[in-house]
């Protein structure tokens, strides 16, 4: 009964006692010492931590009902991978096992998303400037011509993407961005969040940069998709 009694006083369910655990648990030979630590000192902790982040980031496009069904799914599989923890490495427990959550949601939620009708979100992919959800499976007309028209942009942007951000770092931003209109049909934009979390797994950015670049690319996206309509035909092109 004690360390639930802990629990409800402390907000930090994930501490540097955990951590110790998870080394102990790793170190220690005897399989039911190994179970009697998982139960007592991390279990709880990596129940948390996967609840926080479906709820924290929206990862709800699941095959089940009742959300702790997927979390025993995530705890499974965080267990299977526990052993690969080494804090000689320099990473902190609740930031590892976090990130591996948060990959596995995001493969999850995408494999799952891709059965329903793929959506392009322009407002979120273009930094708040947008307005309007295309559904690329179901246009016709207008939002043809703005499914031709991202290809243009895509392969322009990265063609000539050294030029458009000199700077080495833009430059893998962009193109990480891009990815995501590259794989527009198959991934779920489920919420903004997520997106940044997708792009920080191709490049490691803080959010601030990730939107400076995006806006930059709106910039370039909307001038050309003026002249586009207006034209036929796009100025890089």
């Amino acid at each position: 009964m004690a360390p639930r009694k802990r629990r409800k006083k402390s907000k930090n369910y994930f501490t540097q006692e955990t951590e110790d655990y998870i080394v102990k648990y790793n170190n220690e030979p005897d399989s039911e010492v190994r179970s009697k630590i998982y139960e007592t000192h991390i279990h709880y902790p990596f129940f948390k931590l996967t609840q926080n982040i479906i709820h924290t980031f929206k990862f709800y496009h699941t095959e089940v009902q009742d959300i702790e069904h997927l979390q025993h799914e995530i705890i499974t599989f965080l267990l299977s991978k526990i052993h690969l923890f080494d804090p000689t490495r320099g990473a902190k427990a609740y930031s590892y096992f976090g990130t591996i959550v948060k990959r596995w949601l995001i493969l999850y939620n995408t494999k799952n998303y891709s059965k329903k009708i793929k959506k392009v979100d322009v407002d979120v992919l273009m930094g708040d400037k947008s307005t309007h959800t295309y559904n690329f499976e179901e246009s016709t007309g207008p939002v043809d011509e703005l499914y031709k028209y991202i290809d243009i942009f895509v392969d322009h942007v990265t063609e000539n993407i050294f030029e458009l951000f000199p700077k080495k770092n833009d430059a893998q931003i962009a193109d990480a961005i891009l990815e995501l209109f590259r794989k527009r049909e198959t991934i779920e934009v489920f919420n903004k969040k997520a997106l940044y979390i997708y792009i920080r797994e191709i490049v490691d950015v803080k959010t601030p940069k990730i939107t400076k670049i995006a806006d930059k690319l709106h910039d370039i996206f909307k001038s050309e998709y003026v002249h586009y309509l207006e034209h036929g035909y796009a100025k890089f092109k």
